[in-house]
Order: C-alpha cells, then structure tokens, then sequence
C-alpha cells in the first residue's frame, strides 16, 4: 500500500504520496468519502505530479511543489465550481499522483518473424530484440487516455501496449529498409533512430515521451545462419593465396685478408722479428738496417740481403753510381 497523508479530524489537511518502489505509475489518493479542507497542504516531490479529478472532469495538475490549496492555485476546480474570492467551504476531489520519473531497461522483441528481402539470399525471415524507456510526459493525458478511475495502475499495465506498438513499426522498419542482412548489425543505430522517430506521436497521444530506444540485435532462422557461414567458410576458400615476399638472395662473405708478410733479421749472428714491412721501413729510416742486412720470411729460401728483396728494395733510397774517374 502507498503512504499517503492522513487526516485531521473530519477534513483532510495533508495531502502527500510516497512511492512504494513497485513500479506503480498512477495512484489515487483515498480520502475515504472525506472532504478536502480549504487551505490543506498538498506536497508534490520531484518525480511527481498530481491531477485533481471533479466529477469526472479533470482540473487542475500540480508538479513538484508544496501548495495551500486555495482558489488563487486551483484555477480550473475553482471555474468549475463557481467559487466566488471569499470561499473558505471543504469540497470533494479525486487526487491521482502520477509517477513522472524515468521507467528504463523494459524489454522488446519481435514474437514472430518478420519477413524482408535480401538482394543475395532472397526472402529471409528476421527477428529482433532491445531494450527501450519512457516517462509520462502529460499527466492529465495519461489519466484521460489510459488511465481513466484506476486507482492503482503499475507500469506493466501500459507496457504491453507500448511494446506492440515498438514491434509493429521495427516489422516495418525491417521490412522496407533494403538493408542486406550482412548490414544489419552496422545499422542498428540508424534503425533505432527511425522507430524511435515513428512511435513518438503515438506515444505522446497517451502522455507518454520515448526517453530511449535501442536495437541490440537482428537476428536470422538457425537454417540462414548456417548457410550464411558456409557461404562465409566457400568465400574465404575462394580467396588467393597470398603472397609471401621472398628475401633477396644472400651476398657471399667477403674473402679473408691475405695475411701481412713478416721479415725476421739477422745480424752479428743474432735473429730477431719477425717485422711487418712498415716496421722494416722505419728501421730503414732509422738507419738500423741498411740493403746488406739479412733478411728471411716464411717460403723464402734461405737468407737474402734485404736490398735483393724486390719487395724490401724500395725502403732504402737507391745507391748512388760510382763516381767518375778523373
């Protein structure tokens, strides 16, 4: 049961709804055949409105505030009842609390399938599934329209309407869009746009606004789809191999460097070195070794005097020619 305020006496005073959390909508408030007094407080808390009904007539609708029902504040009761400025009598009303906060995660889907053409598997038979939201928008419609003297309506009371309504605009969403079924899932969003935008007048026409509506998923017959994954599987097949880059052919190693040759000398009987040639070039600068010295390296036959060396000759400058006689 919904809290409501209580009485003062024979007269209400207070008026004041508290939402039970059970998805209930619209609630009227029991004043149990007694009357409203004049100047009673009516509170409305965010995420509320409330619409007074007299004799079957509705009056005045009050959104969130705190208010001393007086005739200054009740225009439209006020008119109907032909209350003069000094009137200060109870009078009688139905009072509906209405639910305006956001009412999310309610479920769609199509119940049978809807049939569309694809331009390369012919007629296919789809299904679809999402989620939507709504919020009541224009309370005194929702009371007119659905509503009427219920005086507990819960949400899913209204849900089922709306979801035929979802259902029969995405069968023709579907229907006339051209999409191929391969396209579906990349054009959710667009096909959610469009029902969202088709269904917005019917809704306003019950005092209801479409917070959200999304298309999660566009489903096909368990035949399709498996012919759709072997037609998939045939494709990829189809397709040629490809190429693997070759890598250039290897270069050959350079050949080794030939090894230096190195001299070994000889002098007063002694050996020494062995001696690259630049080692020998400056021994010769030096005036260490001259053309007699001797001189051996590895595959020479024996020792030679360096000056017979051809590849030793040029360290040592060339030797003058005897000098003319007189």
């Amino acid at each position: 049961m919904p809290i409501f305020g209580f009485l003062s006496g024979q007269f209400i005073d207070v008026i004041e709804w508290t939402d039970d959390g059970r998805g209930t909508l619209v609630s009227r408030f029991e004043r149990e055949g007694h009357e409203i007094k004049y100047g009673a407080k009516l509170t409305v808390r965010e995420g509320q409105a409330a619409v007074f009904v007299h004799e079957g007539r509705i009056a005045d609708v009050f959104t969130p505030g705190l208010y001393k029902l007086e005739t200054n504040n009740m225009p439209v009761l006020t008119a109907l009842q032909h209350w003069d400025h000094g009137f200060r009598s109870p009078f009688r009303s139905e009072i509906y609390f209405v639910s305006t906060v956001r009412i999310g995660n309610l479920k769609w889907g199509t119940k049978t399938p809807v049939i569309a053409r694809d331009p390369e598997f012919g007629p296919v038979r789809l299904r679809a599934f999402g989620t939507y939201a709504i919020r009541v928008a224009d309370p005194a419609r929702l009371l007119a329209e659905i509503v009427g003297t219920d005086g507990s309506f819960i949400t899913e009371e209204i849900t089922d309407q709306i979801r035929d309504v979802i259902v029969q605009e995405v069968s023709r969403a579907l229907a006339a869009s051209g999409l191929p079924v391969l396209d579906m899932a990349a054009n959710t969003a667009a096909l959610s746009d469009r029902v969202a935008g088709e269904i917005a007048p019917t809704l306003a026409g019950y005092g209801l606004e479409l917070a959200e509506l999304y298309v999660e998923s566009v489903s096909l017959p368990q035949a399709v789809a498996a012919a759709l994954d072997d037609h998939t599987t045939a494709g990829i097949a189809r397709r040629p191999a490809r190429a693997v880059p070759q890598s250039p052919p290897a270069s050959p190693p350079p050949p080794p460097p030939e090894a230096e040759t190195v001299w070994h000398v000889a002098e007063g009987g002694e050996a020494r070195g062995p001696y690259p040639r630049a080692a020998l070039g400056r021994m010769a600068a030096a005036g260490e070794i001259g053309r007699a010295t001797w001189v051996w390296t590895p595959g020479q036959d024996g020792w030679r005097r360096a000056g017979e060396v051809p590849d030793l000759a040029q360290l040592f400058p060339p030797a003058p020619p005897p000098p003319p006689e007189d």
